[in-house]
Parts: C-alpha cells; sequence; structure tokens
C-alpha cells in the first residue's frame, strides 16, 4: 500500500502542468457552455416569476364601440375571472411634447390601483426611490411616468415636473386613428377644451413596457410587420414610454365646457348639435386587463398556453359580444422580444455545447492516454509486486477525475458568473426584472458528465490495454516508428527546394499521424468555433442584426474561444516536448543553439496550427450555418470578408504566446537525465 501511494503521489507530482491543463480546459470550456446555456433559461426563469408575482395580463381587450365597456359588462367579466384579476380603463398611443421634442407615448388611465399589471415604484442602482407614491395614492392632478430610452433621447419625468394634458388634441388624435373626417364644425367645438396640467409623482416599472428601445405603438400602418427583436424598431412608430393617470382625471363633456368657461344654458345646447351627452367622458372605459386564473398551470409562450388563452378570447366574445379586439402577451413587444432572445440564447448554447464538448475530451484524451504511456515502467513494477490490474488502473482513474472534478468545481463558478454578466448585458436593452434565485444546472450537468463519462472511459480503456500486458515488455523501451518516405518526397519539385532542417521537420509531423492528427482536429474545431464568435460578433456590429445583449454574448465567446486554443495548442504541445526530451537532449549534445532548439519545435508547432487553421476554415462555416439557422439571424453570405483573416490572425496569435510560455521547458531539458531515460 505505501508503494502504491508512493507512486500515486509521485505521478502528480512529476505530471502537474498535465493536471493544470486538465482542470483548465474543463473550467473554460465547461463554465462556458453552462454559463451561456443556463442564461436563456434565467431570463425566461425571471420573467415567469415577474410575470406571476405583477399579475402581468394574459389578455387586454379593448372595446371598438363608442361606448366602451358598461358596468354591467365589467361585472360579468369580474364575476368569471374574479376581481382581483380584472382592472379597467383606458390606454391609447400619442403623440406628445417632452423636452421639446415629439415623441409617442402610451397613456393609461385606469380606474383603481392596478392589481394587473402591478406597478413598482423605480428604484435607481444605488437603492434610492425616484418615486413616492403608489397608483392608489395619486391625487386627480397627479400621474406616474414609466420611461423607457427611445433611440433619441432619454425621457425622465422626476417628481413634480409638470405635464400638460391636451385633450383637444387627444380628441383630434383619436377621430384621424379612427378613420374619422374632422369639419369645422367639431374643430370649433374642441377648441373650446382646456388642457390640464398634471404633474408627476414619481417615476415607476411596469410589467408591459420594459424595452429599452420602446415598442411598436398600436398606431401601426396596415401590412406592417411587427419584427421579434428589439433594434429593428427603427422606422415604426415606437412607444418611447407610458404615462400613468387616475381615470377619475378625464372630465366629461360637460365638465370639460364648464372649465373652458362656457355658461351652462350654452352647454346642453352644444352638446346637443355635437350629439352628445354631458355626462359622458371624453375617454369611455375602453380597455379590460385580464390575468387569467389558471396561470399555475400554464407558463407564458409554454405548452398549452396558447390554446389556453384562445378558449379564453371565445368566451369573452359570447360574453361581450363581437366589438373587441384582443391583445395578448405573444402581441407584448417587450415580453416577446426578450423571450426571443432567451431562446436565440439557448440555441447558443446548444451549439458550442456539440463543439465544446468534443474538443475538450479529445484533447483530455489525448492528455490521459500519454500520461500512461510514460508510466509504463511504474505499471511494470506495480504490476511485479502483485498489485491487480484494476488496482493500477484506478490511480490513473482518479488524477483524471481529480482534475476534472476540480476543474468542474470552477466551471460552476464561471458558469454563474457569467450568466449574472449576461443577465446584467440585457439591461442594455430591457429593464430587466430580478434575477431569479433558482439555480439552472441542466447545462452544466450535461457538459460536465459528458467529459467525464469520456474522460474516464478512455482512461480505462487506455490503462486496460497496458496492464494486460507483461512486466518485461512495459520495462523494455518501445521502438521508435519506423522512418519511411512522407508523400511530399513524392513530389520532387517541392521536396528538393526544402533546406535539411525543414525536410526533417516536414518527417516529424507527417511520421506520427496520432499526434498530427489530434493536433490538427482540435486547432480546427477551436478555429470553427472563433469563427462563429467573429461572425455573431460581426453581424451585431457591422449588419444591424443584435444589439448590446448579443454583441456581449459574442464577445465572451470569441474570449473564450481563444482560450480554448490556447489551452489545446500548450497542451498537445506539451505531450510533444515531453514524448521527446531524449531528441531535444541529443540536439543539445551536438551543440544546437537554445534557438534552434526552441524552433526546431516551434516549426512543427506552426506547421501543425496552419493547416489546422485551412481545416477549420469548414468548420467554422458549418458552425457559422448552424448557428445562423438556430437563432435566425444572418446568413453566411452576408458575413464581413475581414471575419475569415482576422480569426486565423487570433489563433495564431495565441500560438505565438504557446511558444513562449514553452520555451523555457524546451531550453531547460536537463540533458544528461534525458538521455538516460528509457524511453
Amino acid at each position: 500500500m505505501k508503494t502504491y501511494l508512493k507512486t500515486l503521489a509521485r505521478m502528480f507530482q512529476k505530471h502537474i502542468m498535465r493536471f493544470l491543463s486538465i482542470i483548465f480546459i474543463v473550467v473554460v470550456s465547461v463554465g462556458l457552455i453552462s454559463g451561456v446555456g443556463s442564461s436563456g433559461e434565467v431570463i425566461r426563469r425571471s420573467l415567469a416569476e415577474s410575470y406571476r408575482d405583477r399579475n402581468m395580463s394574459d389578455l387586454i381587450v379593448k372595446s371598438t364601440g363608442e361606448s366602451g365597456f358598461s358596468d354591467e359588462q365589467l361585472a360579468s367579466v369580474q364575476e368569471r375571472y374574479g376581481k382581483d384579476n380584472v382592472n379597467s380603463g383606458n390606454s391609447l398611443d400619442v403623440e406628445v411634447e417632452v423636452n421639446g421634442e415629439k415623441n409617442t407615448v402610451r397613456l393609461f388611465f385606469l380606474e383603481e390601483d392596478p392589481s394587473v399589471n402591478v406597478l413598482e415604484v423605480w428604484k435607481g442602482a444605488d437603492g434610492e426611490e425616484k418615486g413616492g407614491k403608489t397608483f392608489g395614492e395619486l391625487e386627480e392632478d397627479e400621474f406616474l411616468s414609466a420611461h423607457v430610452q427611445s433611440s433619441k433621447s432619454f425621457y425622465s419625468l422626476e417628481e413634480g415636473a409638470s405635464f400638460s394634458l391636451d385633450w383637444a388634441d387627444l380628441l383630434r388624435q383619436l377621430m384621424e386613428q379612427g378613420g374619422e373626417e374632422i369639419s369645422s364644425t367639431t374643430e370649433t367645438f374642441l377648441s373650446y377644451f382646456e388642457p390640464t396640467e398634471v404633474t408627476a409623482a414619481g417615476s415607476v416599472t411596469s410589467p408591459l413596457i420594459f424595452g429599452v428601445e420602446g415598442e411598436p405603438s398600436y398606431i401601426q400602418e396596415e401590412g406592417v410587420e411587427i419584427p421579434d427583436v428589439a433594434n429593428a424598431l427603427s422606422g415604426l412608430n415606437t412607444v418611447s414610454g407610458a404615462y400613468y393617470f387616475s381615470f377619475g382625471l378625464i372630465p366629461t363633456y360637460g365638465e370639460a365646457l364648464l372649465q373652458a368657461g362656457i355658461p351652462e344654458t350654452s352647454v346642453d345646447f352644444m352638446l346637443a348639435i355635437a350629439g352628445l351627452e354631458a355626462d359622458e367622458t371624453l375617454l369611455p372605459r375602453g380597455d379590460l386587463y385580464i390575468a387569467l386564473p389558471e396561470r399555475g398551470l400554464f407558463e407564458p409562450f409554454g405548452e398549452g398556453y396558447e390554446s389556453y388563452v384562445e378558449e379564453e378570447k371565445a368566451a369573452l366574445i359570447a360574453l361581450l359580444g363581437e366589438d373587441i379586439e384582443f391583445i395578448t402577451l405573444e402581441d407584448n413587444f417587450s415580453v416577446n422580444s426578450l423571450n426571443s432572445y432567451a431562446l436565440k440564447v439557448t440555441a447558443i448554447g446548444t451549439v458550442l455545447m456539440v463543439a465544446f464538448v468534443f474538443v475538450t475530451a479529445l484533447v483530455v484524451l489525448s492528455n490521459m492516454t500519454r500520461l500512461m504511456e510514460e508510466e509504463r515502467p511504474q505499471i511494470a513494477c506495480l504490476r511485479s509486486l502483485g498489485y491487480s490490474g484494476f488496482r493500477i488502473v484506478f490511480k490513473y482513474l482518479l488524477f483524471a477525475a481529480i482534475a476534472t472534478g476540480i476543474g468542474g468545481t470552477g466551471a460552476y463558478f464561471v458558469g454563474v458568473g457569467l450568466t449574472s454578466f449576461i443577465y446584467f448585458v440585457f439591461n442594455y436593452n430591457f429593464m430587466m426584472m430580478p434575477m431569479t434565485d433558482v439555480a439552472t444546472s441542466l447545462y452544466f450537468l450535461i457538459t460536465f458528465t459528458c467529459i467525464v463519462a469520456a474522460t474516464l472511459a478512455a482512461t480505462l480503456i487506455a490503462g486496460g490495454k497496458l496492464v494486460h500486458e507483461k512486466p518485461a515488455d512495459l520495462l523494455r523501451a518501445k521502438p521508435p516508428k519506423a522512418g519511411r518516405k512522407v508523400f511530399l518526397e513524392r513530389i520532387p519539385f517541392l521536396w528538393n527546394r526544402l533546406s535539411f532542417k525543414y525536410k526533417s521537420t516536414m518527417r516529424n509531423v507527417l511520421r506520427y499521424h496520432y499526434r498530427f492528427s489530434m493536433t490538427v482536429i482540435s486547432v480546427a474545431c477551436s478555429m470553427g468555433i472563433a469563427l462563429a464568435g467573429f461572425a455573431l460578433l460581426d453581424m451585431c456590429l457591422f449588419h444591424d442584426f443584435g444589439s448590446a445583449a448579443l454583441i456581449g454574448l459574442a464577445t465572451v465567446i470569441v474570449i473564450f474561444a481563444g482560450l480554448l486554443t490556447m489551452t489545446v495548442i500548450y497542451t498537445l504541445t506539451n505531450i510533444n516536448v515531453s514524448e521527446r526530451n531524449r531528441e531535444i537532449a541529443t540536439l543539445m549534445v551536438l551543440g544546437y543553439y537554445d534557438k534552434e532548439v526552441a524552433g526546431y519545435i516551434y516549426r512543427e508547432v506552426y506547421i501543425n496550427t496552419v493547416v489546422g487553421i485551412i481545416f477549420g476554415y469548414p468548420v467554422g462555416v458549418f458552425l457559422i450555418w448552424i448557428l445562423f439557422k438556430v437563432i435566425n439571424i444572418g446568413s453566411l453570405s452576408g458575413v464581413s470578408w475581414f471575419v475569415w483573416p482576422v480569426a486565423a490572425v487570433v489563433v495564431l496569435l495565441f500560438t505565438a504566446l504557446v511558444t513562449l510560455i514553452l520555451r523555457r521547458k524546451i531550453v531547460g531539458i536537463d540533458m544528461n537525465e534525458s538521455l538516460k531515460a528509457n524511453e
């Protein structure tokens, strides 16, 4: 047992760099995949929690009749869904002048403190409340503002700021939207309405409008298709914010004329000519906001939700008549676009998972296979001392398990940090709701399980072959691979023009097929991932497909692809150097300078890397095609020309960095020990 533990400790000490490289590559690959893959689920879960906590309306029912919804109709809807699940009022999009500029805003007039689409007092980054009143505490001459950043500027009305509500202009816009012709008589009638001055009681967040770029207005031309990404709002009539008023602020026609100074004796006459009643309000109850009671069974956009909404639409038509229109959560631009982005992030995570797991498993497999080859004498000693094959292989399984376990632990925290970062970046496109506290570890578990299973299986298979060999065979040095002509030697035009050192390099590169193929495949996959990241970044920055959220995500992918490339090249080159200590020591004994010895290895590294880059282009094309297909943005033909050389330059820069790091190991080889070693 003592001998066994000593060999185990010696193995960890001798192969510490291999141990660390396995840890690092697991941290990089599993951390990125779990971070990106979990982000989409975290966003959707946070949206679902906000949907429940703020009682977001599943349906907004808008009356298309002139008189709006009656008290009886409101009561019947409240009876069906419960009073706490129904709010009433009116909402419309109008052009107003804010800070000297005209913008489209949404005006909400609510009859009572909302129990549906609950408003929350806006708190700044420092936690300081920006507004001190809830909706139920508003006076008739006050309002709350919920503004988002439009492409023009940031509109925010501080507490106490005033706002003029021009009823004549409001009614004029409503008539124009309804297709009514405004006659001179109507214009004269409207001219009597005086604006109402109201003040801001504070700022709030709304669960209905939280896209930073706003959302498409109700006022849209026929046939305009509303896109599903926030930055595609340019050219559309866009709502840049919302004002929330008490329904009691809306005067009746009689009150409006009296406030304008019209004698009471003339009011009835003027209203009779206009065909209006004195007790009619300027804006009738035109909206019903309904939160469906079975939301515990269906999440927004989840399975069964759409059919549930359609059933309730039919029930409401039977209850209220045909003169109604519906706005569902799928029609809500802020909710729909955030959900769409979350699905895109999840799709990106899925594509990356396949590529990263493959590269990581390949590199770790190479690492462990070579480690056991170097440990042939130790395996022979343990076999001679009577240790079973399983006990011998177990220490290598333990080595791999500890390395991947430590890497997985680090990757979990890297993934959590990346998820938080991506969620934070989404604040540049949305006024994000609080991030869910529920951890989502599915992508971490899938990726980590695949890598651990591949690593342990490869170690078990490779170790099983070695322990079945006789101790005497294990103690003998493996004969060097027989020399033979490489294919370039069959092309005299090229071969005869190469100097001796390049002929030697090409023979070394092409003679060891396993080493060459593993390096080329790993670099090609890393190159492909880098290309996919750069292509996504290109679409976001130069082709107006992206947003701050996708730009941040693409940047993360590029950085981690670079780290993966560096780890792959370092690990495989380190294995290459370890395999050839005796060969390098021989060159030193023959009088080669440090620069020449390092160049002997570097030339092979760069040739392998360049070949990997060449094969990386078709891999990158495939990954880009898959990536753009699953997230439904961009096209392969639309990728800018400079993306292709930039990715190659980045891979070569990381290769150069690795060769600089390994130079000390190459020129620091102990000639005596290496030449005495039984390789």
